[in-house]
């Protein structure tokens, strides 16, 4: 019975570590999130599709508990320092963020740019909005989207991927939190089967880029600008989403078809966008730079002997 519930190192295997954060995890997001609007509702400004608030405040509760639990969880069942979590401002972090914006600035132009080529996409500059508007909606939306990144990043490519890659499951934890993060998304707008087929390789690709850092800053600046370039810069849906990018630097027409361009759900469902995504997978697997301190990847690819013993 002993070896269904603990491994060799004596520790709780990682399958039942990864269980418990994700099931506590959505408990009490589902209850501080629950209260957060219901607070929201009694104040003037309320939950509408004009406030950035109520999304930002959601995304900032699920990332303080996903990192809290994170930490409490790999300190208590592997013996780790919150350090091991990965988003800690410490020695290497901004050049990895940089690096992980400029991938994802590549790699969303480079989807832009096959949907356009091959006449899908017409993109034209927006001249309808002043460009205070503008401004302030890159200013704007740059937050809202950080909150979001930094949300969606420390849940499935925090602890959840971590205490699976520190018992060798790599490959196990690559797999579930790519389809759980699909999944998470099959209730935005205009979902489609390419769209969760491609939310599940960008889970992969956001994965890969941990593992090349063992930090979650690169894969943060990925996420963060792939989808910031995609909504308030080239005026596309982000995931099924077009209110938080009223004023746009360009104006995108999809003349689809939309298996290429991805129709009203946005680049994300489209062919162009899965070309994107291997090719960049590829990319920040095969290129040298950046990678881990020698002191994270310790922290991150094995486990402390008998930290768990319940005997």
């Amino acid at each position: 019975m002993k070896s269904i519930f603990f491994n060799e190192n004596g520790n709780l295997r990682s399958g039942w570590r990864a269980s418990i954060f994700l099931i506590t995890y959505l408990l009490l997001a589902g209850a501080f999130i629950f209260a957060a609007t219901v607070l929201l509702a009694g104040l003037p400004i309320g939950p509408s599709i004009g406030s950035y608030l109520p999304i930002t405040i959601t995304f900032a509760i699920s990332s303080v508990i996903a990192i809290v639990l994170g930490w409490l969880y790999g300190k208590f069942f592997e013996g780790v320092p919150f350090k091991a979590l990965g988003c800690a401002f410490r020695e290497k972090w901004i050049l990895h963020l940089v690096a992980g914006c400029l991938v994802g600035a590549f790699s969303i132009a480079t989807a832009v740019v096959v949907a356009a080529a091959a006449g899908g996409l017409k993109l034209t500059i927006n001249k309808d909005s002043s460009s205070s508007a503008i401004w302030s909606s890159l200013a704007v939306t740059f937050l809202v989207f950080l909150v979001g990144a930094v949300s969606e990043e420390t849940l499935f490519r925090g602890y959840l991927l971590q205490t699976l890659t520190r018992s060798r499951q790599v490959f196990a934890g690559v797999a579930v939190t790519s389809v759980l993060f699909g999944l998470a998304h099959m209730g935005n707008p205009g979902v489609s089967r390419l769209a969760i087929l491609n939310t599940f390789l960008a889970g992969i690709w956001f994965a890969v880029a941990y593992l090349r850092t063992r930090d979650l800053w690169f894969p943060l600046g990925i996420h963060l600008i792939w989808n910031w370039m995609q909504g308030p810069v080239f005026g596309i849906n982000v995931s099924g989403i077009g209110d938080l990018s009223m004023d746009p630097v360009m104006r995108t027409a999809d003349v689809g078809p939309p298996w290429l361009t991805g129709g009203n759900y946005g680049i994300e469902a489209g062919a162009a966008c899965t070309f994107a995504l291997v090719v960049f997978t590829g990319v920040i697997y095969l290129l040298p730079w950046p990678k881990p301190t020698a002191k994270m990847l310790e922290l991150t690819s094995k486990e402390t002997l008998g930290r768990l013993n319940l005997e």
